[in-house]
């Protein structure tokens, strides 16, 4: 179409001035009002990881103690077998060596659980050295 052509008509809408303003007013006040919900949204956002997080180390500090002391009393009885065992095997083959059998079972077991965690150990470095490459 040509704007010379008779059937054409052109309508062009023009705005004053103040409604331009007005406009951007809107637009500038959307703008703060979204920074403002975002700031807001952050600051919620923070207060409640710190609040789970210090329900968390709360919760693990319980846990953590709990576990140590289940450690330690595992650790006693275990004590407490080996004394056990050794007092059991002095009268049937003498204490030295109910001694020696003992320390010699739980030397050899150790070898044993360590050698089983070092492969285990190698090959979990193989694994994350095939991903760097």
């Amino acid at each position: 179409m040509n704007t010379h052509d008779p059937d054409f008509e052109h309508v062009v809408e023009t705005r004053s001035v103040d409604e331009d303003i007005g406009a951007r007013d809107s637009l500038t006040d959307d703008i703060v009002a979204l920074l403002d919900d975002g700031r807001t949204m952050v600051e919620a956002e923070i207060q409640f990881q710190r609040t789970r997080a210090a329900f968390a180390l709360d919760r693990g500090r319980a846990g953590a103690f709990y576990g140590v002391v289940a450690f330690a009393l595992i650790h006693l009885a275990l004590v407490a077998l080996v004394v056990g065992l050794v007092i059991a095997l002095s009268p049937i083959i003498g204490p030295w060596a109910a001694t020696a059998g003992v320390v010699g079972v739980l030397i050899v077991a150790g070898l044993v659980l360590a050698m089983m965690a070092r492969r285990r150990f190698a090959r979990l470095a193989r694994a994350y050295s095939e991903t760097r490459e």
